[in-house]
């Protein structure tokens, strides 16, 4: 059963495809923007880009350390540049280039990471990015984003180009189901409520928020009211939405294509621990990297269903 089934959810478009349309459309009208490659454009879907602005498109090549020395270069005189490749390689193989040339001096660079987390399945674990959103969010002046769908997609590279500053967006490989209309999905630094509910709170980005709308739709077959929220913007982090769960439910489940350690599912438990203590559970790679596999079956295999989402969410009532 694909993810989205169980809640009635329509398929659309991958959100690295949302990304190739967006920086496109909003490019028309900034000559400022630029796109620096590692050649996976036919991938990471800057291909439409290179298309519509050859002369703003700059391929390095496998070469993921250069493009980001050659992406500040570009912001350093007044570009804006966006850096994409395979998130496991942009945030993996270019790190120290990311802190140094981008954090560091806090340029108007805006990186773009595809293929994001496990669901990539066949491509195998040399190229799922576990680690990605742990380390963007550790990089002082960073903002990261991983939005859920294709609307939410466009909406947050279109406020990513208008904010000045370094950001990290993840996109993904599959197609997503439709969770959004255009034009109202996304706030930076605010949480989406998808679904209300006073019994607990799942809490999730990307692609794992249409999971929690299946999870939410099993509880209620239980007799079970699931709170959904999509937390788009994993920095800055929405404080206020997560003391707000943890003051009303009796608990919070967050669901996290990422590993334990640093991800989304550490940033919400660290604003709890913080402000408001709560009963807490998680879903997400615990110390381990994935298998190759199709992608059904890898989620499957580390716990990435509904119905395991809505174990977690009983076993903390």
């Amino acid at each position: 059963m694909a993810i989205g089934d169980i809640a009635g959810l329509k398929m659309g478009p991958a959100t690295r495809d949302a990304f190739g349309d967006a920086l496109v459309e909003i490019a028309a009208s900034r000559p400022d923007i630029v796109v620096v490659d590692a050649d996976l454009a036919n991938s990471t879907m800057a291909s439409k880009f290179q298309k519509a602005f050859p002369d703003r498109f700059i391929e390095v090549g496998i070469a993921e350390s250069n493009m980001i020395g050659v992406a500040g270069g570009l912001a350093s005189c007044g570009k804006q540049a966006w850096a994409t490749s395979f998130s496991a390689f942009l945030l993996a193989n270019a790190y120290d280039q990311i802190r140094l040339s981008v954090a560091y001096p806090r340029l108007n660079v805006k990186l773009v990471g595809s293929h994001g987390g496990i669901s990539i399945g066949p491509d195998g674990p040399s190229q799922m990015s576990i680690e990605d959103i742990a380390l963007s969010c550790a990089l002082p002046g960073f903002t990261v984003i991983f939005p859920s769908d294709a609307a939410q997609t466009k909406e947050a590279v279109r406020v990513a180009s208008e904010t000045d500053g370094p950001f990290f967006i993840r996109t993904g490989r599959p197609k997503t189901p439709v969770l959004y209309e255009s034009g109202s999905a996304f706030t930076l630094g605010k949480a989406n409520t998808l679904r209300e509910g006073n019994d607990v709170t799942l809490i999730a980005c990307g692609l794992m928020v249409p999971l929690c709308l299946d999870a939410a739709a099993l509880l209620a077959g239980m007799g079970v009211s699931a709170r959904v929220l999509d937390m788009a913007t994993v920095k800055p982090i929405d404080e206020d939405a997560i003391v707000k769960a943890a003051r009303e439910t009796k608990g919070i489940v967050v669901v996290d294509e990422h590993l334990l350690d640093g991800g989304l599912c550490s940033r919400v438990a660290l604003v709890t621990a913080r402000k408001h203590p709560a009963r807490m559970a998680c879903v997400a790679l615990d110390n381990t990297f994935a298998e190759s596999g199709s992608p059904d079956d890898v989620l499957a295999k580390y716990g990435f269903t509904a119905k395991n989402v809505a174990d977690k969410a009983k076993s903390l009532l």
